[in-house]
């Protein structure tokens, strides 16, 4: 009876149930162990590896800012890197030590065969993640490391001396961007602006308000202590040129020819023509412009098709290509129509096609290629392709915003998510933005104004906003200071548009 009992006990299980308990082993870490025989470790394994998912889980759920924030710090991207690598391996030790312990020790080849492959899928199953997650946090690493630098390794003639780290919005009620878009590329010789974007950031609430500079804007000025404004008291313009000889001294042009005129006037830089920037536009809108983005046009493409294109309301024919003051019509159009999913080729020319559009259409066309790039940055898709977006990032990215400050603008980032984006309206007739001489003091007191309003509603996810009324032809409105940007970029049929 008791030999019985002894047979009944060690007689060797099946190979698929081999397989099913090496597979429950690779589930939850340890089970297979103590099935086999080997109970305390197993327990060992099993404890740890539910710690780590509770505390995985209590992180996930309750501390989502504090894994944002060290998103962006280089030493915990490594950490957390060699971490991952280093939990995948034991994982894998674990699950080829399971299977050691469950399988029979006189087993016949063909089964060690299958558990041998079996427990080489389970394996590659865990690394080939894991080395794609590893990848993806490097290349973050790369990106932050690459793009933001520390601020004391850095030159900047025009950006706050200091960072308050533990609370940089403490006296800050709003963060204002330069937001930069030139052609910096091998083929052209110097670089054009020819989008410059301003946005102001409520860092209490996240709304934020774009402000769009016409690029033709002349006798941009300078605040009074800065060394530029003794060069160009007046702005910097010269009288009497004819509209060629213009287009040097306005605000596309500024960039290149300033620094070209002016090396190293403003200071320590290692990016004068974004100094001169930040102080001109600065002056020129009322506000303390406190960091730069630039992005290269050129590589704007890459960025979009990184995130796998974006998808815009297109109501009127915009064109890819063409030259209007030479009569050279486009070859390429995008034509109009709802929520039309554009890829990075087409994406670049929405925001820049200028053949028969004024710098007002292309502004607004800017600021909804800006919405749209926002939207297409869902989680999903940032962490299915964010190798891709890290690489383009280095790629077409230049700033002044340093490193230290970077945990505190993801939380700001946060609110801007869920806060509004509205543009300011600049009346460019009442400016005088299309004459020589703009009235920059208007256009302070206009920006002034549309901060000190409150920010619209948002129109809610999945709903479309409402119809304005078109008024009568000859009744002369004026737009409203700000507007929310889900609103102007909403798709309007050719009957509803403005004649």
């Amino acid at each position: 009876m008791g030999r019985h009992s002894h047979t009944a006990v060690t007689r060797p299980r099946s190979v698929p149930k081999v397989l099913g308990l090496t597979l429950l082993g690779a589930l939850l870490p340890g089970i297979g162990l103590i099935v086999g025989g080997r109970r305390k470790i197993g327990a060992f394994v099993l404890t740890i590896t539910l710690g780590l998912a509770g505390l995985g889980a209590y992180v996930g759920l309750t501390r989502r800012e504090e894994v944002l924030t060290a998103a962006v710090d280089p030493s915990w991207l490594l950490t957390t890197s060699v971490t991952m690598a280093a939990i995948a391996l034991l994982w894998i030790i674990v699950i080829v030590a399971s299977h050691r312990s469950l399988r029979p020790a006189t087993g016949r080849a063909g089964g060690r065969a299958i558990g041998a492959t079996f427990v080489g899928v389970l394996c590659f199953a865990i690394a080939a993640p894991t080395a794609f997650a590893v990848q993806t946090v490097l290349a973050q690493r790369t990106l932050v490391q690459d793009v933001f630098v520390a601020q004391g390794e850095s030159k900047s003639a025009t950006r706050p001396k200091t960072v308050n780290v533990k609370d940089p919005w403490e006296d800050k009620p709003r963060l204002n961007l330069l937001l930069l878009g030139g052609d910096d590329a091998p083929s052209r010789e110097g670089v054009r602006t020819d989008t410059v974007i301003v946005a102001s950031i409520d860092t209490r609430t996240g709304n934020t308000s774009l402000i769009s500079m016409p690029r033709q804007l002349t006798f941009m000025p300078f605040p009074k202590d800065s060394p530029l404004y003794k060069k160009y008291p007046n702005g910097f313009g010269k009288e009497g040129l004819s509209l060629e000889g213009r287009l040097e001294w306005m605000l596309t042009a500024m960039y290149q020819n300033i620094p070209d005129a002016h090396p190293g006037i403003l200071g320590p830089s290692d990016n004068e023509g974004a100094d001169v920037l930040k102080q001109s536009v600065g002056e020129a809108t009322g506000l303390k412009i406190d960091y730069y983005l630039q992005v290269n046009l050129t590589g704007f493409p890459e960025l979009v098709n990184a995130l796998g294109g974006i998808t815009v309301n297109v109501n009127e024919r915009v064109a890819m290509g063409g030259v209007s003051s030479a009569h050279i019509p486009p070859k390429e159009w995008i034509e109009p129509g709802p929520k039309q999913h554009l890829d990075g080729r087409h994406a670049l020319w929405f925001a820049r096609g200028r053949y028969n559009a004024d710098d007002d259409q292309r502004q607004i066309r800017q600021r909804c290629t800006i919405k749209a790039m926002v939207d297409a940055a869902d989680p999903a898709t940032l962490v299915t392709k964010y190798q891709a977006i890290a690489k383009a990032g280095q790629h077409l990215l230049r700033t002044d915003i340093p490193q230290e400050l970077l945990p505190a603008l993801v939380q700001l980032a946060l609110k801007v998510k869920s806060g509004t984006v509205a543009n300011i309206n600049l009346d460019v007739s009442k400016l005088k933005m299309k004459y020589l001489h703009p009235d920059y003091e208007g256009m302070r007191e206009a920006i002034e104004k549309a901060l000190e309003q409150p920010a619209p509603p948002a129109t809610p996810p999945g709903k479309t906003p409402p119809k304005t009324t078109k008024p009568p032809s000859d009744t002369k409105t004026t737009p409203p200071p700000t507007q929310d940007l889900v609103d102007a970029c909403a798709y309007q049929p050719e009957g509803d548009q403005p004649s």
